[in-house]
Formats: structure tokens, C-alpha cells, sequence
């Protein structure tokens, strides 16, 4: 018997499931989740009704719109597609119609809101070909991946669209925020024309007084984003968590590049250069300092590494000594790489002062960065045959950057729910 639903008011519906249970427990789980989705698609039918009108004349504007009577219309749901009558609307003179069910449900293209998120979640994960066979082999639900992309770069429009507009609540946490970190990198992606090019990553990290991470809010932005436009959307980031967070310290967690400092500088009370990778420039140095004796290289190089990272004042000292394994005779590649070094430590020295930074449980390496660079760009869109073309990568970016902050991608489609689906989407 196949499930129906009975009105019983204007608000209620009763639903009437009967389901045959045989075969193997396998089987009997495969025909219970096609009798649940037909009973989806039942009562999602039924609750799309609620939001059409009932025929009456409409006034959009200055303009009076008429029902042209019921129409069937599809819409894609969790459960499967519902074939709905609903009242579609145009002007005396004709032309473009108009209806008032789709905006009111908040229909993404011809997709419910539920499963709007659900695809535009999933495809933050993996390709349409892989968001389709995880519809089809977990949900039951076979979709065309055509149709599964359009609604992900549809929902992902809206989130690029109202990257000013909406504003997200940066979490009011139980525990105490003694220090703020912010850190910015780039991370190379293949566009399908351009060839390789840098996508830019964000974050912001609240720390509690021990030093522990307790909510890390991402950015990411394409290539061909822009990077002025990336720092300033970091900029409105900063000034919100400002707001939420006022007392707290804040400093700038990156690496050398000389434009991730000029920004943090303006914006952090104190400038940290990320530990590993000075301690990388160690490592190119000790083969000034052993060239040939593989072991004691690496015994320079720990020794060194502990030295930077737990005494004070290291960094002049450690400088000190590799300006004077320059004054040996070295081959040219170790030259050069010792070189590097040096210059690396005059520049930043001052950044260093790894052992003053861990007694006030600062964290001196850009790792939530660099682990950002992997989980929001690299993960995605770095897959083997992968290009991209800009507006797909915006895509990805714009809604896994909320997906992987915490509350966020919630936050979105409470924003949705609420102000509805703009015309783009």
C-alpha cells in the first residue's frame, strides 16, 4: 500500500505508512528509506502548498499581477521530486511571470531550501560526480550532476553576493579569549587558462589564557578575487571579532613575505614570524656548518632548533655564528643557502623571540594557516586533472570557508530563511 496523507485542518496533515517487511535485513533497509522519501515527498508536496497564494490579484510595485490558474511545477526535495500545482502570475500585458510559491519557500532554482544545503554541503566535499553517487548510494535519490553543480554555484552566488551585506556572529565562547591570532597565506591552484596562480587564505584564531585554540574563522578567496579586496574583507573580519573580543591581544602569526606584514602590522600589536619556517632556514644553513658529516648536521640543526625556540635572545646569537661559518670556504649552493639564512635572521630577528612568546602562551607558528591552505583550497581544488575557471573556484572557496568555520554555514541559511533568495541565485 502506498503511503498517503490526510488534511485534518488547515496546519495538519495525517501521514499513513504501510510497509512490507521481508527478505534479507539489507533489502528490508532499502524498501523502509524508499517508503520514508515517498512519505517525504508526500508532506514536503503538502507543505509547499502553504505558500502559495489563493489565486487572489497581486500588487508588485505599482504593478497588478493576475493568476493565470494552476500550474504543475517540479521541485527537487531530499526525499525526491514533487510535482506541484501553484498559482503562477503575469501582467495584463503580458510578458516575464511570476511565482509567489518559489520565493516564499525560498526555492533555489527548482531545489526546496533543506536540500539546497545538503547539496551545496556535500559539493563543498567533492565533485558533482561524487556528490551524485553519495545521493544515490546513501539517500536514494538519483540527480542529474548538471543540476547538482547549478545549485551549488547558485547558493554559492548568494554567499559572494552577501559577503557584505551579512554579517556572522563570531562566537561569545564560555571560555575567556586572551589572545587573538591572525595569520594570511597564499597557496597555489590551477586555472584552466592562466595556468597556476595563488589563492589567498585568511584566518583569525581565538586562544584561551593556556594557549589553547578554541574557534578559528577561515577566508579563502580566488585568484582572481583580488588581493586588495581579500584583505579587505579580512579587514571587516578583524573589526567584528574587535567588537566581540576588544580586551584581548592580538598579533600577527605569518611568514617573511614582506606584504603579509605590512597588513599585520597595521593591524596586530605584535608580529611573530611562524617558527618552522625559520627553522626551515636552519636547516639550509647547517649545511654550511656540516657539509659533509650527515649526523652531526642533524644534531646542528636540533641543537639549533631548540636553541631558537627555548632561549632567550637567540636569534642575534644564532646569527651571530652563521655570519661566521660565511667567512669559511664553501661551495657555491651551500654559500647561497647560508646567504639566504642570514639575511632571512637580519630581517626578522626581532620577530623571534620564540621563548618570550611561549611564557605568554603565544603561539609562534602559522600552522592553522598553513593546515588552511590544505583543508580549504588544497583538498578541493587541488585534485589530480583539476582547473578551475574563476567563478567555480569562487564557488568552492565562498562556501567551504563557511562550511569549515564553526557556526557559520548555519548562520547562512538562517540568513536565507530569513531574507529569502536573492534573484541571482
Amino acid at each position: 500500500m502506498p503511503a498517503s496523507v490526510e488534511l485534518i485542518n488547515s496546519n495538519t496533515v495525517k501521514l499513513t505508512l504501510e510497509l512490507k517487511l521481508s527478505g534479507s535485513m539489507l533489502e528490508m533497509e532499502g524498501a523502509i528509506q524508499h517508503a520514508l522519501n515517498e512519505a517525504g515527498m508526500l508532506m514536503t508536496g503538502e507543505a509547499l502548498k502553504r505558500f502559495d497564494t489563493d489565486g487572489s490579484p497581486i500588487v508588485l510595485g505599482d504593478v497588478k499581477w493576475s493568476t493565470k490558474g494552476l500550474q504543475p511545477k517540479g521541485y527537487q526535495t531530499p526525499y525526491g521530486e514533487v510535482s506541484v500545482e501553484r498559482h503562477v502570475y503575469q501582467r495584463a500585458g503580458g510578458g516575464k511571470t511570476y511565482c509567489p510559491l518559489e520565493p516564499s519557500a525560498r526555492i533555489v532554482i527548482t531545489s526546496t531550501p533543506k536540500f539546497a544545503q545538503q547539496v551545496s554541503s556535500k559539493y563543498t566535499q567533492g565533485s558533482s560526480g561524487e556528490v551524485q553517487r553519495d545521493l544515490a548510494d546513501n539517500h536514494a535519490r538519483v540527480v542529474a550532476r548538471s543540476y547538482l553543480q547549478n545549485v551549488s554555484e547558485a547558493v554559492g552566488a548568494i554567499a559572494q553576493a552577501k559577503e557584505e551585506q551579512w554579517s556572522y556572529a563570531t562566537p561569545k565562547l564560555a571560555t575567556a579569549i586572551e589572545t587573538v591570532a591572525i595569520s594570511l597565506d597564499g597557496t597555489c591552484m590551477l586555472m584552466c587558462t592562466e595556468g597556476y596562480r595563488e589563492a589567498m587564505v585568511g584566518t583569525i584564531t581565538l586562544y584561551d589564557r593556556q594557549g589553547e585554540r578554541q574557534h578559528t574563522t577561515y577566508i579563502g578567496a580566488s585568484p582572481e578575487y583580488g588581493k586588495a579586496r581579500f584583505l579587505t574583507r579580512l579587514e571587516r573580519e578583524i573589526a567584528h571579532t574587535r567588537h566581540v573580543y576588544p580586551h584581548a591581544r592580538y598579533i600577527g602569526v605569518a611568514d617573511g613575505a614582506a606584504s603579509n606584514w605590512r597588513f599585520l602590522e597595521s593591524h596586530t600589536d605584535k608580529q611573530i614570524l611562524d617558527f618552522y619556517h625559520a627553522s626551515g632556514y636552519l636547516a639550509s644553513a647547517a649545511h654550511a656548518a656540516f657539509p659533509r658529516h650527515a649526523a652531526k648536521r642533524q644534531q646542528w640543526l636540533d641543537d639549533h632548533c631548540h636553541q631558537l625556540k627555548h632561549k632567550q635572545r637567540a636569534a642575534g646569537r644564532i646569527l651571530s655564528e652563521l655570519e661566521q661559518l660565511a667567512q669559511q670556504s664553501l661551495s657555491v649552493p651551500v654559500r647561497e643557502k647560508l646567504e639566504s639564512a642570514i639575511t632571512y635572521f637580519r630581517n626578522h630577528k626581532q620577530q623571534m623571540n620564540y621563548a618570550h612568546y611561549r611564557t605568554q602562551a603565544l603561539p609562534i607558528g602559522s600552522g592553522v594557516t598553513e593546515a588552511a591552505c590544505k583543508t580549504l583550497v588544497k583538498q578541493r581544488l587541488c585534485h589530480s586533472g583539476m582547473k578551475w575557471k574563476d567563478q567555480g573556484a569562487r564557488v568552492v572557496l565562498s562556501l567551504r570557508a563557511l562550511v569549515l568555520t564553526t557556526g557559520r554555514w548555519q548562520q547562512f541559511w538562517d540568513k536565507i530563511n530569513q531574507y529569502g533568495v536573492p534573484v541571482l541565485a
